[in-house]
């Protein structure tokens, strides 16, 4: 990349390591020329149905560096979903246009849609200077226009959203963003926000990009008068329905289920993400900004054919059979690992080796802000959480559940981060079923005539937790041992195993006893603090209405206890200091806290993950990081992918 990018536009941030030689990206000089484009669309243009590749592309496009070699166009690549509700998957695969993306080794920031960006000394100021010439998929410009619309019409509609997200606001005051000319936009902050351009980066930073202004302003009061009667004459109770199914947002699955909304990804919604489909089919974006070395238009491959399996056993019939190209969503689980290792020849594959970013494989989320006085009480007792933590047999779960590859660990940073905690790591994970009875009898939980607890108001102690497994077999696994290791020291557990749509919807509601997730935050703490504090409403599941506080400005949700505040009082200082080391030394401070506060319970930390390339798919990095942060495999640039005969 040269340096002059290199030097306005590319941040630093700690390594991961060992992931060399990823695709790169950088701007065309001015004698850009453009080169090939696929054959289909060369008819298109052929015909007058199309405008010629030179009136299609930027100026200056952005040019891909293939990651092995300049491909060729076609091919149909095939990757699975799981149900209805697997729209994270998509948005992995296609969804990483934003204005600024990670390097494959996801230790640095690198230009996107903005070309380049400067920052103000005090990180209140972004300024970013767009790619000039850039357009939707049905040929509109993408302009400055659209930044400003997305979040002053958009994001900021509190009609839409009920709070601005986390990362648009600092402290408790949404971003201002405004049009400095058609290719420039300023995007200015309350306060310091050091971690902008990372939390950008990520899927939750896409907004900027999301909504086309001018086919999703139909869809607004402000721009639409008779909004109200379209929305009625769609089938819908409100306006904010019908732009939620017509525009879509990050994370639901109307994002992929209107063909008519144009976008700014590789691939177009061919065959729609909606209730039934077995497939969603994406077709190649003619207007396709990016270019490799030699100016050919990206993406190489035609079409994404997703195919929706109802259980993981299809996946990997699939798999083993041939069926699928690139694959780690759903199959990566260590059981699965053996069976796809015997079977590489016959499926004609080679492995992908996912690097953990996540410190936790299973954090178990005790609701301490239960609707049930009684329950909340319970939950809320520290002594509790922490005798039910001991009186877990993590060696023989790790043992039988992830063959012996983990080790007992709660939450924090991975132990190889500088930010390690080994308090907030390693307490109460040692095995002890007699103190862990001790503590409950001493907390007021008596046994009763059936050998199980009961709570001080003589109700008996039992609560469910909440698990997908479609999503997360092995965390049903995991539980129904938990609930063994449980049952010996009194305590009724339900292993309650539900789809991911009804998970997030009990939640939201605040209506779960418990609920497991991966523990984030392993190698990205300052981007998924979520089992830190109160920080994200759709993650720190063990306090929902804490969470609506703090993202609010104390406007919605429950005021969370003064621990918690400081917390948040914290990581807001954090997100505000340029310096590492000072940076570090406040994060220190919040997982010394949330350690003494010890709100979570953990199992076990993450593992590593693995998936499957098909062998005629070329340009594909065959080890990634495994984040939601980085959310593979987007970021290795799937629209330089190629098939080799």
């Amino acid at each position: 990349m040269p340096n002059e990018i290199l030097s306005r536009g590319v941040t630093r941030r700690a390594v991961l390591g060992g992931m060399a030689g990823a695709a790169a990206l950088s701007l065309a000089g001015r004698a850009f020329a453009a080169g090939g484009e696929a054959p289909a669309l060369a008819q298109l243009v052929k015909d007058g149905k199309l405008p010629p590749l030179a009136e299609r592309l930027p100026k200056k496009p952005m040019v891909v560096t293939p990651y092995e070699k300049v491909g060729t166009y076609g091919g149909s690549l095939r990757r699975g979903l799981r149900g209805s509700s697997d729209h994270n998957g998509i948005l992995r695969m296609v969804g990483n246009q934003s204005l600024v993306r990670w390097n494959l080794d996801f230790t640095a920031v690198q230009p996107n849609l903005a070309e380049r960006w400067e920052v103000s000394e005090d990180a209140t100021q972004f300024t970013f200077h767009l790619i000039e010439g850039v357009r939707w998929s049905d040929g509109h410009p993408f302009t400055s226009d659209d930044v400003v619309f997305a979040i002053e019409d958009c994001v900021k509609n509190t009609e839409l959203y009920s709070a601005t997200p986390a990362q648009l606001a600092v402290a408790g005051k949404p971003v201002t963003v405004e049009k400095i000319d058609d290719y420039t936009v300023k995007f200015t902050f309350a306060a310091a926000n050091a971690l902008y351009l990372e939390n950008l980066a990520t899927p939750l930073g896409q907004h900027p990009t999301l909504f086309p202004k001018h086919y999703c302003s139909q869809f607004l009061p402000k721009y639409n008068p008779n909004i109200e009667a379209d929305a009625k004459k769609a089938g819908v109770t409100s306006w904010t329905e019908l732009f939620r199914s017509r525009c879509g947002d990050i994370e639901i699955p109307t994002r992929w289920g209107n063909v008519d909304k144009p976008t700014l990804d590789p691939w177009v919604v061919k065959e729609p993400y909606v209730g039934g489909a077995t497939r969603v089919v994406m077709t190649r974006n003619p207007y396709f900004w990016q270019v490799d070395t030699e100016g050919n238009q990206l993406p190489y491959i035609d079409e994404i054919n997703f195919g929706v399996s109802q259980d993981v056993e299809s996946l990997m019939l699939n798999v083993i059979s041939g069926k699928i190209d690139i694959q780690e969503r759903h199959i990566s689980v260590l059981a699965n690992k053996p069976t796809l290792s015997q079977n590489m020849q016959k499926g004609d594959y080679r492995l992908l080796t996912l690097v953990p970013s996540a410190s936790q494989q299973c954090q178990i989320y005790f609701n301490i802000t239960h609707k049930d006085p009684a329950m909340r009480k319970m939950f809320a007792d520290k002594s509790f959480r922490q005798a039910l933590s001991i009186g877990i047999n993590r060696p023989e779960l790790i043992d039988i559940v992830y063959f012996g590859q983990s080790e007992p660990y709660q939450a924090g940073p991975r132990p190889t981060h500088p930010w390690y905690n080994e308090k907030y790591a390693r307490q109460f994970t040692e095995y002890d079923a007699d103190k862990a009875g001790a503590m409950l009898d001493q907390a007021g939980y008596k046994k009763g005539g059936d050998g199980f607890r009961v709570r001080p108001d003589g109700q008996k102690v039992f609560f469910s937790i909440d698990v997908i497994p479609t999503l997360y077999p092995d965390l049903v696994d995991a539980l129904e041992l938990v609930k063994t290791h449980w049952a010996q020291i009194g305590i009724d557990m339900k292993v309650n195993t539900i789809e991911r749509a009804l998970y997030y919807t009990r939640g939201d509601d605040n209506a779960h006893d418990a609920q497991v997730w991966p523990g984030p935050g392993g190698l990205d703490p300052m981007l998924d603090p979520r089992d830190f504090f109160a920080f994200h409403p759709q993650g720190s599941r063990y306090a929902i209405p804490w969470t609506l506080w703090y993202t609010s400005n104390g406007a919605r949700g429950e005021e969370p206890p003064e621990s918690q505040k400081k917390r948040m009082k914290l990581f807001d200082e954090a997100r505000s200091t340029a310096d590492l080391d000072k940076r570090g030394a406040v994060m220190k401070q919040i997982f010394d806290i949330a350690a003494e506060e010890f709100e979570t319970v953990g199992l076990c930390l993450a593992v590593g993950g693995f998936g499957i390339i098909r062998n005629n798919l070329r340009n594909v990095p065959e080890k990634e990081p495994d984040s939601w942060s980085w959310p593979n495999p987007g970021p290795a640039l799937p629209q330089q992918f190629t098939f080799t005969s």
